[in-house]
This record gives structure tokens, sequence and C-alpha cells, in this order.
């Protein structure tokens, strides 16, 4: 069995490839909204947060005979996790990456190396920021002191207890816009002029994840950004694309 841990739509899209060339597959997924997108394309689900004891249970039950750690570029915790489970059982270990969009100069671009130095920088850049970082670093940017009295806008996946979280926090329900990305030039457009966005805070997510999109709009707007780079982890071994996770796949299932 190849357990993929897809945290992200061209991970479950990558299982669903190796399904089709005929390899066992598994998915790990976090959310049920992940579970359902997974069970779309056929594909067996395990869902839950797991820690590293988690995950050796899991590799365990599945049988697996290598893993493959499809999970969001900004999840290191689950990468460290994941490699640390292979280490215990012997266990392959993949990790497949997203490249990042490569970033333009543009003179109003500021990085940040995690959300709370985002949140420091972009309130020094303007009174009304769009935090497109999704909704697992909302509490940063609300408990940042800088921020009090800045007009914080969420866009935020429209799951209820993601809505429920933005509520918790204080988000004001003119404040929340729920959609489901990735998106296009033109709406994220219209939507920084329609929120009067001063600043967009967003992560490099690559151009899967519609970073590019996000950017493009910015500068054609002329509004400031922050990027949150990417945390900094060790991978045994990487792969950027499927063919090359095919290739592992065949040299560990051989």
């Amino acid at each position: 069995m190849i357990v993929v841990l897809a945290g992200t739509r061209d991970g479950r899209e990558l299982a669903a490839v190796l399904a089709r060339q005929g390899w066992p597959v598994s998915v790990a997924v976090v959310s049920d909204y992940g579970r359902r997108l997974a069970a779309t394309q056929g594909l067996t689900v395990h869902t839950g947060c797991r820690d590293t004891a988690g995950l050796v249970a899991l590799f365990k039950t599945e049988g697996a005979r290598a893993v493959i750690d499809a999970s969001h570029p900004y999840a290191a915790n689950a990468s460290h996790n994941a490699q640390a489970a292979c280490q215990a059982l012997e266990l392959p270990y993949l990790r497949y990456e997203r490249p990042p969009a490569l970033l333009p100069q543009y003179d109003k671009l500021h990085l940040a190396a995690d959300a709370a130095d985002a949140a420091r920088l972009a309130a020094g850049l303007g009174k009304v920021i769009f935090l497109a970082t999704g909704s697992r670093t909302l509490a940063v940017f609300k408990n940042e002191p800088l921020l009090a009295g800045r007009r914080l806008i969420a866009r935020v996946l429209p799951e209820p207890e993601v809505l429920t979280v933005c509520r918790r926090l204080g988000f004001a329900p003119a404040d929340i816009i729920a959609l489901q990305g990735p998106f296009s030039h033109q709406l994220n457009l219209a939507l920084y002029r329609d929120y009067g966005a001063e600043v967009v805070v967003t992560k490099n997510s690559g151009i899967v994840g519609g970073t590019d999109n996000k950017i493009s709009a910015v500068v054609e707007l002329g509004l400031s950004l922050v990027v949150i780079d990417r945390p900094a982890v060790e991978y045994s071994r990487v792969a950027a694309d499927f063919d090359a996770v095919s290739e592992f796949v065949k040299e560990v299932m051989q």
C-alpha cells in the first residue's frame, strides 16, 4: 500500500493518478471537507489530525510500503511527523513539493518569515488588510496589538467550522469572504476593490494554489503585498512533479 498524505488539491490528484496506474493507494487527509473531495475520485480516505504516533498506527494498519507526503507546503508539523513515523517503521518517504510561484520585482512587496512577522509588517502598510492566508493563522492577526483598529478581511473556505472560528475571533460577517479557491485574476481584482483593500497578505502556495493571480491583481491595483515565506523543512527526498513520484513508486514497490 502507498499512503499519500494529501493536504492539497494536487495531492489528491497525485493519489488518483497512482491509483489509475494500478498501485494500491490510500489517502490521509485532515478535514472532513478534504475527505469528501478525495472520495469523489474513488480513493480510500482516512480523516483526522495525527501526530507521529497516530501516523505510525495508520501506516501499520494500512500495511504501508511507502509514504508520499503531499501535505500543504506550509504544514511543517505534518511533514515532521510523517518523516518521524517513516523513520520509526523504516518506510521509504518522499516529499511531493509543489513549486512556489515566482515573485515579481515589485517595490511594495514585503517578505515575512511567518504569520506573526506578516501581521507586524501589515500593520505599518495600511488600514484595510485582506487576509488570503487561510483560516489557521487568523488568530495571529487578530491577536497582534499593532493591528488594533485596522480592518481585517478574512477570505476562508465556506465550511461551518471555519466560519465558527472566524466569528469566535471577532470577525464581523461583513469582513468574512467564504469562497472556495483558487481564484482568477479578475475575481481577485473585484474583491480587493470592493473591500477597499490596502494590503494583501498571502502565502506562496504556488500556481496550483492561485498565488500568481493573487499577486497579479495586487500589482495591477498598486496595493501593498506581504508574502509569508515557506517554512524551512529538511526532507530526505523531494519530487516536484508527478513523473518523479511515479518513478519513486516503481522503485520502492518492485
